[in-house]
């Protein structure tokens, strides 16, 4: 029989023992023995199965996130998302509103406002749809520009809701008739 645990190079990584016609690998504790022969460490992430990664901290296997907007689930492997907009800790700056994503959020600009890159910095400015032609108001009415919206106005000796406006009828409204005694 010959000894192959003493053959070089060794054929187990930590431990082995010699049989007959054969040898068997074993791992030292805490590692646990591989397929092809060699011991990893128990305490792995390749173990653990976490959705992002983990660290091993004092001999324990923790999953992490990789985000501060994602905390670990119940199954302490999945991360899940918290969101920011609706825990009231996020402030956008003006004329922004709050909009969760996985793991973090954006501000997005109100609706009638663009974002635009003026004076070295980011800021949502309001879109004058008079101006650009982005309104509705009709042919015998005024288009008046509001922040993040417009109104529409009729013209004068126009009525009506400022979109559908029609001609007031001048209606001549006689005299009335001189009193006779």
């Amino acid at each position: 029989d010959l000894n192959e645990c003493g053959l070089k190079p060794r054929p187990c990584k930590h431990r082995c023992m010699n049989t007959y016609g054969s040898y068997k690998c074993y791992c030292l504790n805490g590692y646990m023995l591989m397929p092809d022969g060699t011991c990893s460490n128990a305490l792995s992430c390749s173990m653990a199965n976490c959705q992002y990664g983990c660290d091993v901290l004092k001999g324990e296997v923790r999953c992490r996130c990789p985000s501060p907007g994602l905390q670990l689930g119940p199954d302490g492997r999945t991360c899940i998302d918290i969101d920011e907009c609706a825990t009231g800790r996020v402030i956008c700056p003006r004329f922004r509103h709050c909009v969760n994503t996985f793991g973090s959020y954006v501000c997005r600009c109100h609706k009638g406002f663009d974002l635009m890159y003026i004076g070295g910095k980011y800021q949502c400015y309001d879109i004058d749809e008079c101006s650009i032609g982005h309104h509705q108001c009709g042919s015998f009415s005024r288009c008046y520009n509001t922040p993040g919206s417009y109104k529409c106005k009729c013209k004068e000796g126009y009525r009506d809701n400022g979109t559908n406006c029609i001609l007031i009828p001048n209606v001549m409204i006689e005299p009335p008739a001189p009193y006779h005694i």
